[in-house]
């Protein structure tokens, strides 16, 4: 991911060209499309003095796939890119020429950069989110599981109490006619 210096989000670029953040609309699931094209055309029409950062907002998310803990990256705003560039014609017009780009946020004619304030926040909200791991919580408490590993496998039991931080889960299930709490990892769970 490209470095997210607060310092110089608004920064001057040779020949006096103030850069601004502007925050474009995609169809949803394109960003990353949009911003390898937008890429690849900015190096061919030597266009590198009128752009800066191309950021995709997201957090990193860990998952429990198969009985395995996946890292995977999910788009804090899903359809939306945020661009450091020149805000003059031809980098606007070059933008909206992309496929999958439907639009920036602002009026038809002038789309609205984003304050100094609004960037700082949102460039302090993508580091914190790529910097920290959030783990979806797949069970809720009083939800029907089974269990799928270690020495209670097949059997059923009742959520009781979720401990995210440590990704475990308080599970009763009935052992010998008695109903009896285990602890057991998100990985050894599977919902009915």
């Amino acid at each position: 991911m490209d470095s997210l210096s607060l310092l110089d989000s608004n920064k001057k670029y040779e020949g006096n060209i103030t850069m601004q953040w502007f925050v474009v609309h995609t169809l949803t699931g394109h960003e990353q499309k949009v911003k390898k094209i937008l890429q690849k055309l900015i190096k061919e029409r030597q266009l590198e003095n009128s752009f800066g950062r191309i950021i995709i907002p997201v957090e990193n998310l860990v998952r429990i796939r198969k009985g395995k803990r996946v890292v995977e990256e999910r788009r804090l705003y899903p359809g939306y890119l945020v661009i450091e560039m020149d805000g003059n014609d031809e980098t606007l017009r070059l933008v909206n020429s992309i496929s999958g780009v439907t639009h920036f946020l602002g009026s038809r004619r002038k789309p609205t950069p984003l304050s100094q304030e609004e960037i700082e926040a949102l460039l302090v909200q993508v580091k914190e989110s790529k910097d920290k791991v959030v783990t979806k919580i797949p069970f809720t408490k009083g939800e029907r599981v089974t269990v799928i590993d270690g020495p209670f496998s097949d059997f059923i039991g009742t959520v009781e109490e979720v401990y995210p931080e440590r990704e475990k889960v308080k599970v009763l299930v009935v052992i010998f006619g008695r109903t009896t709490p285990i602890e057991l990892g998100f990985h050894q769970l599977k919902a009915l």
